[in-house]
């Protein structure tokens, strides 16, 4: 495939785009798809199509339905169900919309289910077609054996493999992913108990802080162990401030290099507030990966760390050197990252990572009191206690009042009644379409705070965006601002300061309204949430969300009782992963 962000020259582009439309026609499918296909196939688009029509699939909007018509009306009476192209394609069909999902992959009895669904007979031959291909791999699983006593002096049978499906280059991270832990987990100890013990007590001392023992205890951790995870929960930006400052502490005692990465650039950007007292800074994760990984840093500390995926993680852990220390600390209470996989989730299930417990704020206030209770699984919206309105429920009779509200309070009540100006006011929504959805809202918000013919994929310089993609110095959940638009794409400011140059511009979107997954790892001074009377929410995602907002909260809800009853009882979908198995065969 030709990556998207390398589009041929304009005249060659103009010339595939033409030959595309022109199958797309003979096919009965619409030539606004042509754009899209010479993005994802390049040049040859339209002989990849004629080829196999099929392989529409490849689009995310483009149903098994759909693909099935085209290839109908394309090769008449030779498209049938159990074609081999028709297998290849709905296997990794079904492995992307599994990867959208957050799954890395899918147990082989799951997928030749979904092909049935399908109407493919030979189930087989269609997962051998899509093994065969370029974008899916098999993976074979041996489960441990029984002891051999048991079976006295024969052999015992081989037992029966686990098979598993996954999308080509997803399932390779994630075996590099575990591999990578593994080496890193070998490392040797940067230095003994005792003198970290002594190093973090000197370092308390000089910031004038009580070091309490969960934070001494998890510190020597860091000091001793390869790869630590930092659990915390909410409220915790002081006790991990302070952790990162301990962390440079043992780094510039023992003399091994310190780098500190956060997955936004938000989320860096408020990390950087907190340790404006010190000569600590921290970075974004694309920043570290385009410099080429931490050098010769021996500890690597990572905040909001629920927030990376398979990929990205695998690309940081093979970035470090044998002998560096990675530090996740994370949230287990929060969604999972946008992209597939759960890192943190899945490093403590196995046990074979070092896990600590960070101490939680000492006097927490009626934020902190609340996502609280939501961790446990309660939510009562009509006894909120927040005697400084540092969180407030506004209740709304329809999806759409929902959202005019939330429109009011960026605008006028939250910068009037707090004094944080709009620009730190992030606006999030349990989902991206409908009334209450963040593209309606957002709609409502660049009329207001920027009109204007929407030349940039609908944006016009100005505008508060929030990128989609990867790319050069950003990753999914980064926001800015969108700024001059030239030859090799559009400038976005980040949160952070930095700019960065976007080239697809499919990587583009609105921010002044985000969903949920797309807020994991920012943090902001103020936070309005926005939840329809039908929106989808989990107790994961209220939480998530409920602690994006740093001094203030606003939850505009058009079903109070619902999302009461979402946080009792509703759990975030459980995600298909294999980093267990790899760390355990290990």
């Amino acid at each position: 495939m030709v990556d998207p962000s390398s589009p041929p020259p304009p005249a060659a582009a103009d010339d595939a785009a033409e030959g595309t439309r022109q199958v797309l026609a003979r096919m009965g499918a619409p030539a606004e798809l042509a754009p899209r296909l010479v993005a994802v196939f390049g040049p040859t688009a339209a002989h990849e199509l004629t080829a196999d029509p099929w392989r529409l699939l490849e689009l995310p909007a483009v149903t098994v339905q759909q693909a099935d018509f085209c290839a109908r009306t394309l090769l008449g009476d030779a498209a049938h169900p159990d074609d081999p192209r028709r297998g290849r394609a709905l296997v990794a069909h079904l492995l992307r919309r599994a990867a959208r999902s957050g799954h890395t992959a899918l147990a082989e009895a799951r997928v030749a289910g979904a092909l049935r669904d399908q109407q493919v007979r030979s189930v087989d031959a269609a997962m051998s077609a899509a093994t065969d291909g370029p974008h899916v791999q098999l993976v074979e699983v041996f489960p441990d054996s029984a002891d051999d006593d048991e079976f006295g002096e024969d052999s015992p049978e081989m037992p029966d493999a686990e098979r598993f499906l996954a999308l080509d280059g997803l399932g390779l991270a994630e075996q590099q992913l575990g591999e990578g832990l593994l080496r890193l987990i070998s490392a040797e100890p940067i230095m003994d108990s005792a003198t970290a013990v002594e190093t973090v007590q000197a370092a308390a001392a000089s910031l004038d802080r009580e070091l309490l023992p969960e934070t001494a205890a998890a510190m020597v951790t860091v000091a001793l162990r390869g790869v630590s995870v930092l659990v915390h929960g909410a409220g915790s930006h002081a006790t991990i401030a302070d952790a990162v400052r301990y962390a440079s502490a043992i780094a510039e005692e023992s003399q091994v290099g310190l780098v500190v990465a956060a997955p936004t650039a938000s989320g860096a950007a408020a990390l950087n507030l907190r340790l404006a007292d010190s000569a600590v800074r921290a970075g974004t994760v694309a920043g570290l990966l385009d410099a080429g990984g931490p050098g010769e840093a021996g500890l690597v500390v990572l905040t909001d760390a629920t927030a990376l995926d398979t990929e990205t993680a695998a690309a940081l852990v093979a970035a470090c050197g044998d002998d560096t220390h990675l530090v996740l600390v994370a949230d287990p209470g929060l969604l999972p990252s946008v992209g597939p996989g759960q890192l943190v989730d899945d490093l403590i299930t196995s046990r074979v990572a070092a896990v600590a417990v960070l101490p939680g704020d000492p006097a927490p206030g009626p934020q902190v009191l609340l996502a609280a209770e939501v961790a446990d699984g309660r939510f009562d919206p009509t006894d909120v206690h927040a005697p400084d309105r540092e969180v407030v429920v506004v209740p709304a009779a329809s999806a759409g009042e929902a959202a005019h509200r939330a429109v009011q309070l960026i605008t006028d009540a939250v910068p009037r009644a707090f004094g944080i100006a709009a620009e730190h006011v992030q606006i999030i929504t349990a989902e991206r379409t409908g009334e209450a959805g963040s593209d309606a809202v957002n709609a409502a918000c660049k009329a207001h705070f920027n009109p204007g013919p929407g030349a940039v994929a609908g944006l016009d310089p100005g505008d508060r965006v929030l990128l989609a993609g990867s790319g050069p110095g950003y990753l999914p959940g980064d926001a800015g601002v969108l700024g001059a638009v030239g030859e090799k794409g559009a400038a976005v400011e980040l949160v952070d300061g930095r700019t960065v140059t976007v080239s697809v511009p499919a990587h583009l979107r609105p921010g002044w309204a985000i969903t949920v997954p797309a807020a994991q790892g920012g943090t902001w001074p103020a936070a309005i949430l926005v939840y329809g009377p039908d929106a989808p929410v989990s107790r994961a995602q209220f939480y998530t969300a409920l602690t994006r907002g740093e001094s203030h909260v606003c939850v505009v809800t058009a079903n109070a009782p619902a999302l009461s009853g979402a946080v009792r009882d509703a759990t975030a979908p459980e995600r298909h992963t294999r980093l267990v198995q790899i760390l355990r065969e290990s």
